[in-house]
């Protein structure tokens, strides 16, 4: 679904990639994972299309993304659907015209469609009914993920990508919308990419991802693969008091 090869970014004299190389399969839910400042962020940007590397190659469905044509980027925009970090919900709209919007915009679709759809997105990430007439001001912090996560779903892409989507949500908010991206995952055929810093979402919903660090991808697969890497800065992120916690079930 996704190649990256010998990516390069850079900010003036701040290198932030230095030949990164990673690939997502078709169906699993892949981590990007690093410290503070190791690109994970700038590189989910560079997938969608919002920053642009100075080289190397991202390819997205098998289409490469440098010098893509505008009618292209459209189309392929259409494939995917992206939940950013604080939900980035329109304050001045309700729950339903956010996320009917896309529809709204870029379909011909009748009126009572739009709303039906609405409606069922709403269904299909938890939230209830009377949820959609509320603003964003009104919601929760969960309820505003999952809004954005309907959002993000409206039409009916083949990959999500979500930002830190458990970040500021407590212990059980957390879980429940892991659980959630299981499921949709499982109904809707996704493949997802992920920014994460969770070890819990790491543990139990990611298949396989890539740790970032030292500008490049220092470790990529499994939790079982990463975990026998010797490298330093894994042994921190697994080692500390978190990671042993989480180690304690055995995985």
């Amino acid at each position: 679904m996704i190649e990256v090869s010998d990516v390069v970014t850079h900010f003036g004299e701040n290198v932030v990639h230095n030949g990164v190389n990673l690939s997502v399969r078709r169906g699993e839910i892949y981590g990007l994972l690093g410290g503070s400042g190791s690109g994970k962020s700038t590189l989910l940007k560079e997938m969608i299309m919002l920053l642009q590397p100075q080289s190397g190659k991202i390819k997205i469905l098998q289409y490469e993304l440098s010098g893509i044509s505008l009618a292209d980027a459209a189309l392929l925009r259409k494939h995917w659907g992206v939940l950013f970090q604080s939900g980035a919900l329109y304050s001045s709209l309700t729950v339903a015209e956010n996320i009917g919007i896309q529809l709204r915009e870029y379909t011909d679709l009748p009126l009572k469609l739009i709303q039906d759809i609405v409606r069922m997105k709403i269904n299909m990430v938890g939230l209830p009914e009377t949820a959609a007439k509320l603003y964003p001001a009104e919601l929760s912090g969960g309820m505003v993920k999952r809004a954005a996560l309907a959002r993000a779903l409206v039409m009916d892409p083949e990959l999500l990508f979500l930002d830190e989507p458990t970040s500021g949500l407590d212990p059980v908010g957390a879980e429940a919308f892991d659980n959630l991206i299981l499921e949709l995952r499982e109904i809707l055929g996704l493949t997802v990419v992920m920014v994460t810093h969770d070890l819990d979402s790491i543990c139990t919903i990611v298949d396989r991802f890539a740790v970032l660090g030292e500008k490049k991808v220092i470790a990529e697969g499994t939790l079982k693969e990463i975990k026998q890497n010797p490298h330093p800065i894994i042994k921190q992120f697994f080692g500390g008091v978190r990671g042993r916690i989480r180690s304690q079930d055995g995985k």
